[in-house]
């Protein structure tokens, strides 16, 4: 009844100056990019947006500019280089709000891209790996090409679609693209060690993916009754589920279940998370939504940033003002932890680059953009120690920002604070530390 295609005749349907919406993270259907991006001499105009792909991004190509123009909503290294080029654009948006922009016809979409394990018995397939904005996409778009891959899981919760609502499909096996995040440093773990002191047990724990977050799960290992409501997550958390320490028995909102929108990790992950009811996918609007994060108690946001002035401002999309990721879904849950009864909103972050220069900064970089606001920061932790800046004056926040500065830069931070106050940046001249 339902026929596969081959992906050259799937994305005939894209036509000059349509929206194309690719499905983000590890779950990308490069057999469908592939197909579009050869079709390049008859297509003009094309607009492909999405979030952060793993994997190759072939029509980011410079050289491919009068064909397709990137829209990021999440800027990968796979198509950083697009925004010097001139065939990029950069969307700033709050994760939690991207299913708003296809549901609210901001940005019309023409086509969707997905990628979803084979249908079961019912006709259902998973979009597994990663749901985020692709419900929303699929909801509102003209047409939904999918690639089929027996070697997607299939994963609970919201991202499920029946076979007669792809359009087209094609059936491609393969392999799931793989992240392996380094041991920590020592430095890390530092940061990681005061991050798990700063965990209580019952709290519900949202991190990213990377090293930071990985020493800290390292060091859970005797909490008690954690749980998980996060916009993602990778290998780090299995063991601690296999322990029966995040077991998400405590939460205020999807209890008993760990909640998040994607996922990326190793192939460990991907078997573990395959047929696991204790896994819920849900789409990002939900999942990072400011009223369902603040329900949990003791919410815990672990989040990271470029660079920290000493007014507790955060920059964490950009170096200076050329763009290097995007707001994600820091803010969602910073706020939603800030909300939570007993939560703590964390920043993350060595306290120097690995050219030694100070990631705690008089003012941030000319054109550094603010992601989480001076209002809005709570606990800053260096491998110096921890900051809580929450309800503290300017004066209060520099003098703890200092304190876990790296020792090299002390000095400097403190005389150019002194120096700001002699122009009238921060506080009058006579109020010293």
């Amino acid at each position: 009844m339902y026929t596969a295609i081959s992906a050259e005749d799937a994305v005939k349907v894209i036509k000059s100056n349509d929206r194309v919406y690719i499905q983000a993270a590890a779950a990308a259907p490069q057999a469908l990019i592939k197909a579009m991006t050869n079709r390049h001499d008859e297509l003009k105009n094309v607009e492909v947006c999405h979030l952060h792909i793993e994997g190759e991004a072939p029509y980011a190509n410079p050289d491919l500019r009068e064909s397709f123009h990137v829209n990021s909503f999440f800027l990968g290294k796979n198509v950083r280089h697009t925004l010097a080029a001139g065939n990029g654009s950069y969307t700033p948006v709050f994760l939690s709000e991207v299913p708003l922009l296809f549901k609210r016809n901001i940005l019309p979409i023409d086509v969707a891209l997905i990628q979803v394990s084979p249908p079961d018995h019912h006709g259902y397939c998973s979009l597994g790996v990663s749901v985020e904005a692709t419900l929303a996409a699929i909801e509102n778009a003209k047409n939904v090409i999918a690639q089929i891959n027996p070697k997607m899981p299939r994963t609970h919760g919201e991202g499920i679609i029946h076979i007669s609502e792809l359009d087209a499909f094609i059936e491609q096996e393969a392999d799931i693209p793989e992240l392996f995040i380094p041991k920590p440093s020592e430095i890390e773990n530092k940061i990681g060690g005061f991050i798990a002191e700063l965990i209580d047990d019952g709290s519900t724990l949202q991190m990213g993916i990377g090293t930071i977050p990985n020493a800290v799960l390292g060091l859970l290992t005797n909490h008690k009754n954690l749980g998980i409501h996060t916009e993602m997550f990778s290998d780090g958390v299995i063991d601690l589920i296999l322990k029966d320490v995040i077991n998400s028995n405590n939460k205020g909102i999807n209890e008993g279940r760990a909640l998040t929108t994607f996922l990326m990790g190793t192939k460990r992950l991907y078997d573990y998370v395959d047929d696991n009811p204790f896994i819920e996918m849900r789409s990002a609007d939900y999942v990072n939504d400011v009223s369902n994060i603040r329900k949990n108690s003791k919410m815990v946001a672990i989040n990271s940033a470029v660079e920290v002035d000493l007014t507790g401002q955060v920059c964490a999309d950009s170096i200076g003002s050329r763009m290097y990721s995007g707001v994600g879904g820091q803010m969602d849950f910073i706020r939603g932890a800030s909300l939570s009864d007993g939560g703590k909103a964390i920043i993350a972050l060595p306290s120097i680059t690995k050219k030694g220069l100070s990631k705690i900064v008089p003012c941030l970089k000319r054109g550094a953009g603010v992601v989480t606001t001076r209002a809005h920061v709570h606990y800053i932790v260096t491998e110096y120690g921890v900051a809580n800046l929450y309800g503290k004056s300017l004066k209060q926040r520099a003098k703890a920002l200092i304190d876990i500065a790296h020792p090299a830069h002390r000095e400097q931070l403190e005389r150019a604070y002194f120096e700001q106050i002699e122009m009238n940046s921060f506080v009058p001249a006579s109020v010293r530390f």
